[in-house]
Parts: C-alpha cells; sequence; structure tokens
C-alpha cells in the first residue's frame, strides 16, 4: 500500500472513530481526540475528573468501536495483584491434576482500570511490566500480551479518603494524563436530549487489531524535521534544573527534569515553594 493510501487510511480511521464515539460521548472533543493519539501512539492515558463526567462511558464506547478484546478491572483497596495478571490454579483433567494459569483481565487489547487510584500502590504495580513490556511475568513463566495493547485508566480527584496516590513509577506508564471537565449549556441540553429519548445509535465496529497496528507504523514513519527535533531536545534539557537553560521556575518547583524523549518517559516531581 502506498503512502498516500495509508494516509487516507488513517484519516478515514480516526474519523470513523471519533464519529462513532460521538453518537454516545456528548462533548469531551478535545478527550476523545487525545484518547486515539494516545492510541495510535502506542502509549496509554490516564483520564482524571469528578464522578458522572463519562470517563468509563467514552472507554467502553472506544472499546465497542474498535475489534478488540476489551477488559475492565474495577480497582478496589482489597484487590491484590494476583487478580490482575492471574494465577496457577489447580485443574483437574481426564489425566489427573495438574497446575493451570489463568489469565487475569489485564489479558485484554483495551483494558480501562476504572478508578485506579483505589488500589494500593502493590496493587498497581502490577500493570507496570504489562503497559511498558507488553508482557506479564507469573511464576517464572512469561507470557506475551496481545498487541495492541492500551490501557486507559481513571481517577476521581476528589474523595481522597481511602485513596492512594499514584507512584511516579507508574505515573511514569502513560504517556497523556487528560483531564475531563464539566459539560458546556450546549452539551447537557443535548444530553438531556438523548437520554429522554427512547431512540438510540448503535456503535458501529470502525477498525481492527491490524488496522491500529498500521496506523502505529505509520506514525512512526512520519519525518520529523530537523528544526522540530532540535526543539524538542532544547525543551527536554530545559526541565532539567541543573541544565544552564532551565529556567527559574523550573529550577524552584522542579526535582527531575525529563529523561530521555519518547513514550512513557516524564518524570515530574514537584518541590515545595521556599
Amino acid at each position: 500500500m502506498q503512502a498516500e493510501e495509508r494516509s487516507e487510511m488513517f484519516r478515514h480511521v480516526f474519523g470513523s472513530l471519533t464519529r462513532e464515539i460521538g453518537k454516545v460521548v456528548v462533548g469531551h472533543a478535545e478527550i476523545v481526540r487525545g484518547v486515539l493519539i494516545c492510541l495510535f501512539s502506542g502509549g496509554h492515558t490516564l483520564l482524571e475528573g469528578v464522578p458522572g463526567l463519562g470517563k468509563t462511558l467514552l472507554v467502553k464506547t472506544l472499546a465497542e468501536s474498535l475489534d478488540l478484546h476489551f477488559s475492565r478491572i474495577q480497582f478496589t483497596p482489597d484487590l491484590m495483584p494476583a487478580d490482575i495478571v492471574g494465577t496457577n490454579i489447580v485443574v483437574e483433567t481426564p489425566g489427573g491434576r495438574h497446575f493451570g494459569f489463568q489469565r487475569g483481565p489485564i489479558f485484554g487489547q483495551i483494558v480501562l482500570a476504572d478508578e485506579v487510584n483505589r488500589a494500593t500502590p502493590k496493587t498497581q504495580s502490577a500493570l507496570l511490566e504489562g503497559m511498558q513490556e507488553l508482557s506479564v511475568t507469573v511464576g517464572g513463566t512469561h507470557h506475551a500480551l496481545e498487541r495492541p495493547f492500551f490501557v486507559l485508566a481513571t481517577q476521581n480527584p476528589i474523595e481522597m479518603e481511602g485513596t492512594y496516590p499514584l507512584p511516579e513509577a507508574q505515573l511514569d506508564r502513560f504517556l497523556l494524563k487528560l483531564k475531563v471537565e464539566y459539560p458546556s449549556a450546549e452539551d447537557l441540553a443535548e444530553i438531556i436530549e438523548r437520554t429522554t429519548k427512547p431512540i438510540s445509535h448503535p456503535v458501529q465496529k470502525a477498525a481492527g487489531g491490524a488496522e491500529v497496528e498500521a496506523m502505529k507504523a505509520l506514525v512512526r514513519e512520519v519525518p520529523v524535521p530537523q528544526a522540530v527535533k532540535e526543539f524538542v531536545s532544547r525543551l527536554i534539557l530545559a526541565t532539567r534544573p541543573s541544565h544552564d537553560d532551565a529556567p527559574e521556575m523550573v529550577r524552584r518547583f522542579v526535582r527531575y527534569g525529563s529523561s530521555r524523549a519518547g513514550p512513557r518517559r516524564w518524570s515530574w516531581a514537584a518541590r515545595s515553594a521556599p
């Protein structure tokens, strides 16, 4: 397939996904765009917002519009790592008993980590290997995850009682953190209009795993001008407090700047103002 045809396929699939999600999700155009950008960039997304803004609905609708295996994990304080990655159990067969691996919900392609900050850091760490290496290791056995693999996590910024802030190692796995804001007056009117009528528009499949992987490959092939590369390098260096080009604000408030320029490689820590 020629580059022009692949680019046209990219535009078509991106537009189709946006329209299908728009059948259910009202507003949040920038959030939808950010989620799709993250998907086709090979990263993971953290959605933050108060309850009732449609974060979970957005993820479910995206899963419906893609012909991929969807898996949902409801994070709670009593959730254990084995509840996510799976565990070895005794299996009864005609030939006798033996240990078999029972896969956990992380073995999906679109994984919703709902209210991820309600589980302990120990449980949150069960996502680290899968998000970084696209694999899971249980009992010394390496299990590859099916591609594409995309984690969308949600967290509630209020009701902090009983929640556990995400460790920096966990935050480092997310390419984008998107803040879901309140809907506008026009969006509220449209939501009321849609939810007071029995008519619904079913979401259609707009792409499958092969199309998503092809679009991810196309993204990596887009040429980057030398001037943009140099600007990104200067920007990254300016985030490091010890660098000569770091502005005063960075020297004052940032403890660790950005590491190498790649997905899931941003590490920040705020420093208290003197």
